[in-house]
């Protein structure tokens, strides 16, 4: 059952009505985060797994299991008298051929059927524009909300379509739900300039004590900031009971001995209390559960609980599974071609390309500066952001090089001086400890890094390679780069891309351009070779 979304008006007479809340009043937090349209299941590299080897038992996720999962939970929670809501911290679009074909319609969909209370606008709800987005809140009844967004300049949002925040009416109980949004979504996504980005923590204080004043004493944080942030707002905002996030796909257990961190994660707040904050990974593969006690004035006493594998032990939802089938059909014999094979996995896990060399990172930035070279193109520079999946080793299809590069971005070539090359570097290296998106992969360079030191500074040599070996990049001479056309337009930082001579932006898409090079390559074997190092 979902709850009800209660106005202004409706919780000042709901709260006259119910009193007090009883002692030891529980809320169970059903959530996930970062689905990034993995609606079918996916392999243990975060792919899109075969149907062959989810019927071995070999898969994780997809939105069918993700059904299963909160249906069951949630069926018995409530059949014990037990109140339950249902909530989506952000990114549901983005990262696989179904938002690339549907454009969100597959997920709204499906988030309907399954029945969340409450989501987050994510940074990659703006991949396709505002417009999208406000597409996306007309076809589903849930609030879609983020708090730190003016939208008074917007002809395409409004704060109808994205409130600030909603009240939730769970049996009685007034459960405040509030939430932010990464203000770099700027850089990392295509919100437009009508939309204006307020400070997370000033927002969020805002929305607080609107709340406070209105008598809602439960208020939960449904952020898309990344758990580093999620940190610094337990720690600046009084009022938060509950943080539960997204963005930086963070792997929370509290059991697991691999995890990120546990789960939940205890920081105090500036007024010594106790604030528990959740996220569950990414692309479907966990879905957490948090019991959360309040005592009779609001505030948490008791919350534990953990994230959820979505194994092979968990059947797919009958009916949801047949529809994701019939939604498959059209794109699943273009995306079954094979282009070629690896002898190994090639890594593109989020927390190896986004701080270090990785062998996703060189095959892409490789197949991209061998696509041009003959171009007059020295280098090539490619965000480690916009490397999504790892690739399993054995034949490689064209459905998972879109499963590793679904941004539908083109080859952009343009001439900078080397000043500019170490100004994107140091752009690049500025938010590794973020786990930012903008941290560089290259082929036809190396460069040594210094992770010790301010951000601006920490390039500590660039090394350009030519006929005769590798030579110390010239801040006055000119070179040849190709990226993605994201980038060189500004994305994740990179604004001096723009001021690249010569610019042409309209290249072939980087998926053809990583399936063409496999398929010259035949038989590809990934490596690293030391072109990205840190000092020792």
């Amino acid at each position: 059952m979902r709850a009800r979304i209660l106005g202004s008006s409706a919780i000042l007479a709901g709260l006259a009505m119910a009193g007090p809340l009883a002692a030891d009043t529980t809320l169970h937090i059903l959530h996930i985060n970062d689905l990034h349209s993995r609606i079918q299941p996916i392999s243990g590299s975060d792919s899109t797994c075969s149907a062959e080897n989810d019927a071995a038992g070999e898969c994780f996720g997809g939105i069918a299991r993700v059904a299963t999962a909160i249906n069951t939970l949630r069926g018995e929670l409530e059949g014990a008298g037990e109140n339950v809501i249902v909530l989506d911290a952000g990114d549901q679009f983005q990262g696989s051929l179904m938002y690339t074909t549907y454009k969100g319609d597959v997920e709204a969909e499906f988030m309907e059927a399954i029945g969340f209370d409450v989501m987050a606008v994510g940074n990659h709800e703006f991949d396709d524009g505002p417009e999208n987005l406000a597409r996306f809140t007309e076809m589903v009844s849930f609030p879609v909300i983020s708090g730190n967004l003016d939208l008074s300049q917007s002809n395409v949002l409004t704060d109808e379509m994205v409130p600030d925040h909603v009240v939730l009416d769970v049996n009685g109980m007034q459960v405040g739900i509030i939430s932010a949004l990464a203000v770099d979504t700027v850089e990392t996504s295509s919100p437009g300039p009508s939309v204006i980005f307020q400070d997370e923590i000033d927002a969020l204080q805002a929305d607080v004590d609107a709340l406070t004043e209105q008598g809602v004493t439960m208020i939960i944080a449904l952020t898309h900031v990344g758990l580093p942030q999620d940190i610094r707002i337990a720690e600046a905002v009084t009022g938060i009971d509950v943080i539960v996030g997204g963005h930086s796909h963070t792997y929370l257990s509290a059991d697991d001995p691999d995890r990120a961190g546990p789960y939940p994660y205890w920081i105090t707040n500036p007024d010594g209390v106790m604030v528990p904050i959740v996220q569950a990974y990414a692309y479907s593969k966990y879905l957490g559960h948090l019991e959360v006690m309040f005592d009779d004035e609001g505030a948490v006493i008791f919350a534990e609980g953990n994230t959820m594998l979505l194994d092979a032990s968990v059947t797919p939802d009958a009916e949801i599974a047949a529809r994701v089938a019939e939604l498959t059909g059209p794109i699943e014999e273009a995306m079954a071609e094979v282009v070629g094979s690896t002898s190994e996995a090639i890594d593109g896990a989020r927390e190896v390309c986004r701080a270090m060399e990785c062998t996703m990172g060189n095959l892409v930035a490789d197949a991209m500066l061998d696509r041009v070279r003959e171009q007059g193109i020295d280098v090539a520079i490619q965000n480690g952001g916009g490397l999504r999946a790892s690739i399993d080793a054995g034949e490689i299809t064209m459905g998972e090089i879109f499963t590793v590069l679904p941004f539908q971005n083109s080859l952009a070539t343009f001439q900078l001086d080397g000043a500019g090359i170490v100004e994107a570097l140091e752009n690049g290296l500025s938010q590794v400890e973020d786990g930012a998106g903008r941290f560089p992969q290259v082929a036809g360079m190396r460069y040594t890094w210094d992770p010790a030191a301010e951000p601006g500074s920490r390039v500590v040599s660039v090394e350009i390679e030519t006929a005769d070996g590798f030579t110390e990049i010239d801040p006055e001479a000119t070179y040849g780069v190709v990226t993605n056309n994201y980038m060189r337009g500004g994305g994740d930082g990179y604004a001096t891309f723009t001021q690249g001579m010569n610019a042409y932006d309209f290249g072939p898409g980087l998926e053809q351009v990583v399936a063409d090079y496999i398929m010259e390559a035949g038989d590809y074997t990934p490596y690293t070779d030391g072109r990205i190092s840190t000092v020792e």
